[in-house]
């Protein structure tokens, strides 16, 4: 049963630059009042990679609760899982069935991952939100504060931070394998959508129009049908605006109210190992340059340099590249690898050696060339010093563990606030490209530049959805 409303039809601050771990209070569980019942999962977003996200939670998992604006997802979802029920807006859900939730997972668009996030915080619901956490650097704090000040336990769906690679990434530099590290260049392939001016052109004000739905069923036909979707609850927390045509489902990524683009989708994910093996923290200055940024834009392309002081390795400076950019092929690498037809990877290197990653969630992570990382392995033998994730590759079943076992997973908000602003800090230097940006992390704010400022927070929020740590 899909429930809606009238009004919803259609018509900490300094701490979070440091990587640390946190001790959280849990929840009593209400899906296991009386002893042996699983714990219930509400999933906000159940298209796309909320229907994973969903599933994942599910491994010992009871889902109780959907929630989708897209009437056609949300019944698909509710097909899947028959004894939960359906909702249109998460505010409706929680208001029907909060004393029936324990943990939720968040899987929306970008924009709409902080309200919902910040409600089902609220109401003391442990949360697993999709990468990234937001797509504002002032939500992002709120968010670590809010997790904070009602003791949940939270996780971040960046799934790498799970993995076996990104824990012997972190071994061998801890080990010593490429020294002292000096310098990283990350790259993708993405965006894989519109961005720029083709994006900028396929948005347009108008009524819903006609979609393709894809077969999942070999030798049927694709079909046509119209969009059926409740705006206001897609907008969330945003101002009400006009029907978008051509931003759901997908070209919202490169919309700059409602996406975080290339940086947003795949920095938590690539840029995760290097972030957590360099100890990183927040840099001090950026700089970037791009291609197309327009005013309701991310760029076709672009370049980003971030500056840093960290506290393992002193200065270090990290190259982001996006849309077919990407560093020089490294001297080590071995003459049979095909450099160009790598998509996405890092490279870091340090003043001992090189570790070439080319996948998205650092899976395999290596010393470059071959024979000088086989050596290192034989004479040096990295011990495996951290603790494994409970759940390898799922982030959402991992935080169910974590809240079976009064655990803390590895991407919760105390690690996954500062690697998610790292990514909207490279934002707010393309939003100002050309510019160098001198960022004060004490005061979370651009030194001396009010006008790069207005880009750290959203410039209006939707009545009623004001959320902030301290109203919570």
């Amino acid at each position: 049963m899909i429930h809606t409303s009238s009004d919803t039809r259609r018509g900490f601050i300094r701490k979070t630059a440091a990587v640390t771990s946190g001790i959280f209070v849990p929840n009593i569980l209400i899906g296991q009042e009386g002893g042996g019942k699983k714990i219930n999962v509400a999933g906000i977003g159940c298209g796309g990679k909320g229907a994973t996200d969903i599933a994942g939670a599910s491994e010992g998992a009871s889902i109780v609760a959907l929630c989708d604006p897209d009437r056609d997802c949300l019944a698909d979802a509710l097909k899947r899982y028959p004894d939960a029920k359906g909702f249109e807006c998460f505010r409706e859900m929680f208001e029907a069935m909060g004393d029936k939730i324990d943990m939720v997972t968040v899987s929306t668009p970008d924009h709409a991952h902080y309200p919902a996030a910040m409600e089902a915080i609220k109401r003391g619901k442990h949360v697993c939100v999709q990468k990234p956490l937001v797509n504002r650097i002032w939500e992002a704090n709120q968010l670590y504060l809010a997790a904070k000040k009602k003791g949940v336990k939270t996780n971040m769906g960046n799934q790498g931070h799970t993995g076996e690679g990104i824990r012997l990434l972190k071994e061998w530099v801890n080990a010593g394998m490429i020294g002292n590290v000096q310098e990283i260049h990350v790259w993708t392939n993405r965006p894989i959508w519109p961005q720029g001016l083709e994006a900028q052109n396929k948005i347009q004000l108008g009524p819903p129009a006609m979609i393709i739905i894809k077969s999942r069923v070999k030798d049927e036909p694709d079909i046509q049908k119209a969009l059926d979707l409740n705006w206001t609850s897609w907008l969330a927390a945003t101002p009400e605006v006009p029907f978008l045509n051509g931003l759901h489902p997908f070209t919202w990524r490169g919309h700059r109210e409602y996406g975080a683009g290339a940086m947003g989708d795949m920095g938590c994910h690539i840029l995760d190992g290097p972030f957590w093996s360099a100890e990183l923290g927040e840099p001090y200055k950026m700089e970037a340059e791009c291609d197309e940024l327009t005013e309701t834009t991310w760029p076709k392309s672009s370049h980003v340099i971030f500056y840093f002081k960290s506290a393992k390795f002193g200065e270090v400076k990290l190259h982001w590249y996006e849309g077919g950019r990407m560093p020089e092929r490294p001297a080590d690498l071995e003459a049979t690898r095909d450099w160009d037809k790598m998509k996405g990877g890092f490279l870091m290197k340090g003043d001992a050696g090189e570790i070439l990653n080319t996948d998205d969630y650092c899976s395999s992570p290596r010393m470059i060339p071959e024979d000088k990382f086989k050596a290192f392995l034989t004479d040096k033998k990295p011990a495996k010093t951290l603790e494994r994730s409970l759940a390898a590759g799922n982030p959402q079943h991992e935080l169910v563990k974590a809240i079976e076992l009064d655990k803390i997973c590895g991407s919760n908000f105390d690690y996954s606030v500062p690697l998610t602003k790292l990514c909207l800090l490279g934002n707010l230097a393309i939003a100002n490209h050309g510019k160098v940006i001198e960022w004060d992390s004490a005061a979370q704010n651009v030194k001396g530049d009010p006008e790069a400022s207005k880009f750290i927070k959203r410039a209006a929020y939707r009545p009623g959805f004001e959320y902030s740590a301290d109203k919570i």
